[in-house]
């Protein structure tokens, strides 16, 4: 998503102040070229779109051949990781990544593990927002997603590898380790399972699962994105209470949540003990009816029962 939101604003920009021309130094082999350049003719379909590296198919020594002849004359040797470190965590691509069967040495990663033993985390939301980390309050959410990563990266959680398909369709693998975001995602979902129903859980697993596909692949302004948008933000009305998480070295476990929405606490009975809102005739009449299907079914088709 950064780079959709940065050309939202280069071409609003480039708008604003009558712009020839907009630069960008994406290579002709991956996702951001087209993000950039498809919002740029979308939101800016006057103004010229100059992408050096891809259309003069530089290579890295043709590059650092330029800077040392026009004075720039450090050492360029390519680094053996690459990292692109932002709020949402760091991706590291080169090295092991190249080679599928390999994962990366500690050495790879920018964050280590500090803190031994375990503590707990308590991320409290309302309607699905983060608003407070132990129960210290924030107004700035960005403010509240650097205070989980400064603690969850002291035990080194949020490493892992991704493997996607590019938008003009190779695969793609790279490294990562994001605290706050695992952290973050993994108490916002627990607390949804005590507070949404299940059908509420379901259908937005799916709508945000193409949204996340059309994000990827630069399709941010498809005005469907809007529809999505609201679909979810109205899924989040009772998503309120407190997750609580148990943090150890490079790994966490959900423990519980506090929540007034907490919808496992009922008077109609208590999972695996006892029914209060309704009978035991109730049950079995509830039962009979449910296996209608599979008893039509098998009383028709008696060679496939198993």
């Amino acid at each position: 998503s950064e780079r959709i939101f940065q050309a939202l604003a280069i071409a609003r920009y480039a708008n604003e102040i009558s712009a020839d021309a907009i630069a960008h130094g994406s290579t002709g082999a991956g996702n951001d070229q087209i993000r950039f350049d498809m919002t740029f003719l979308v939101l800016a379909p006057n103004v010229e779109i100059i992408t050096l590296t891809r259309d003069m198919a530089l290579s890295r020594q043709e590059e650092i051949d330029y800077l040392n002849k026009h004075g720039f004359s450090a050492d360029f040797t390519k680094l053996k990781y690459s990292y692109n470190v932002g709020l949402w965590g760091t991706s590291i691509c080169g090295g092991e990544i190249l080679d599928s069967a390999q994962g990366l040495p500690e050495t790879a990663y920018l964050k280590h593990v500090e803190k031994e033993g375990s503590e707990q985390l308590r991320l409290t939301f309302e309607k699905g927002e983060l608003k407070a980390v132990n129960d210290e309050k924030f107004d700035d959410p960005i403010k509240a997603i650097q205070k989980v990563e400064e603690i969850g990266a002291a035990y080194g959680i949020g490493r892992d590898m991704h493997v996607g398909d590019t938008i003009i369709g190779i695969k793609g693998r790279v490294g990562f380790e994001a605290a706050a975001p695992m952290l973050i995602i993994g108490a916002h979902r627990f607390l949804e399972k005590y507070t949404l129903s299940k059908w509420q859980q379901y259908w937005k697993d799916q709508v945000a699962n193409w949204y996340g596909m059309f994000l990827h692949e630069s399709q941010y302004l498809e005005p469907v994105m809007r529809d999505i948008e609201a679909m979810l933000q109205e899924s989040q009305r009772n998503v309120n209470g407190t997750a609580i998480l148990e943090l150890r070295p490079l790994s966490f476990s959900t423990v519980g949540v506090e929540s007034e929405d907490d919808l496992v606490k009922t008077k109609f009975g208590e999972y695996g003990e006892m029914q209060k809102g309704w009978t035991a005739e109730d049950a079995k009449g509830f039962i009979k009816v449910t296996s209608t299907p599979l008893r039509v079914y098998y009383n028709n088709h008696k060679d496939e029962e198993i």
